[in-house]
């Protein structure tokens, strides 16, 4: 039986594989296929349905058309209830079995859903240490795939899978724009900050997608995992959150409104954190400041933001937009007697991003006399441009 449903998951091994209907994120596979290269344990993360699985496909068809034999490539879904009590290392044995490999023989895993398996970190270090192999595992979850015993300290990398941005959606969509035609960018921009970057709902576009990818998040890696009695709140809360995209909130106010306790509402965001739902950016300033003051908060896919607010001003998406952009980069807000500029990075760059808009004269003093190396205001696509180049140094 579990034969049968290795083959099913790795289809290669008895025919031609072509993927169909897939349009590729090359920089991002590119990325992957260079860590390949080196003897460490690869974990991709991200929001669900950003296209990880398919990420892992698209190397799987890569590593084949190098001349990797297929048998030496294995993928599974690790939450497949027939495989519920099955080891990662029993179906690594399994699968060699199958092909008569030995554990000298260097083979490609493809683990998804990895934390569907207890004490998957050791099961790793075992499979690293003792066989020549090369690893790709997935989660949706950034706190599962915390090694509390340090098992894999110095064998692995995480990667975070973040949804499309601008030019993959155009790519998606099969659009292509010629030098003549520049002026469609902004109109074509436009579209985006309304759609998001979750691949099948910028194909499909049926909202229901959106609505039933954040309940699966909710309800299945949220509420059923910390066993959350009061499912309505985690909603509630989450609401309220997208209304306020772009703004520091508070937890006393958040406690307020949703009459629950302010350690409930830290859990929480704590929670939408590790799913990848939301991002917290802290003011700038002493440890104290950062730690005490109001975080902003940012959504994971500004399509998602969109259909879960009433506030339908597309300069907030726009202002996400351009956090995604810097997220890596760790940016703080500033504020200073109510005045506040969005993002500042400790490379020295300072950024305030007004969609079509000018800044205010308290902000345009405040954005003057603030010291930093770089200043930018972002107002649209062409100026996100300048800041990719200017964060590429």
């Amino acid at each position: 039986m579990f034969e049968e449903i290795y083959f099913e998951y790795n289809p290669w091994w008895e025919e031609d594989f072509k993927l169909n209907n897939i349009i590729e994120r090359p920089e991002i596979v590119k990325h992957i296929e260079d860590k390949l290269k080196y003897h460490s344990i690869i974990f991709l993360t991200g929001l669900r349905r950003v296209g990880k699985t398919t990420l892992m496909k698209i190397v799987v068809q890569n590593l084949i058309k190098k001349g990797i034999p297929p048998q030496n490539i294995f993928y599974i879904s690790l939450d497949d209830y027939l495989l519920e009590k099955k080891s990662i290392i029993e179906i690594v044995n399994d699968y060699r079995k199958i092909h008569k490999l030995s554990k000298d023989e260097r083979v490609y895993l493809f683990f998804d859903e990895i934390v569907y398996k207890e004490k998957f970190h050791q099961q790793l270090k075992n499979l690293y240490d003792k066989e020549d192999t090369k690893i790709i595992a997935a989660s949706s979850s950034s706190s599962i795939l915390r090694d509390k015993k340090a098992f894999l300290t110095g064998r692995s990398f995480l990667m975070e899978i973040l949804p499309l941005d601008f030019n993959e959606y155009l790519r998606f969509k099969g659009i292509k724009i010629k030098n003549k035609d520049k002026k469609l960018l902004e109109s074509y921009f436009h579209e985006f900050l309304l759609s998001g970057g979750i691949p099948e709902y910028v194909l499909s576009k049926q909202r229901e997608y959106l609505h039933n990818l954040v309940d699966d998040i909710l309800y299945k890696d949220i509420v059923a995992r910390y066993m959350i009695k009061n499912h309505k709140v985690v909603k509630e809360m989450f609401k309220v959150l997208m209304n306020n995209v772009g703004n520091p909130v508070s937890i006393y106010k958040l406690s307020n409104v949703l009459k629950i306790s302010t350690e409930t509402i830290s859990r929480y965001l704590q929670y939408f954190k590790e799913t990848y739902l939301i991002y917290l950016v802290p003011r700038y300033g002493k440890l104290n400041q950062q730690i005490s003051s109001p975080k902003k908060i940012y959504s994971g896919d500004i399509g998602i933001r969109n259909i879960f607010t009433a506030n339908k001003n597309i300069g907030r998406a726009f202002e996400n937009y351009v956090y995604l952009k810097l997220k890596d980069f760790e940016p703080f807000y500033l504020i200073e007697n109510k005045t506040e500029i969005d993002f500042f990075l400790e490379k020295g760059i300072l950024i305030e991003v007004k969609y079509d808009a000018d800044l205010t004269e308290k902000q345009k003093k405040f954005f003057n006399d603030f010291k930093a190396k770089h200043k930018l205001i972002i107002r649209n696509y062409q100026d996100i441009k300048k800041l990719e180049k200017l964060l590429s140094q």
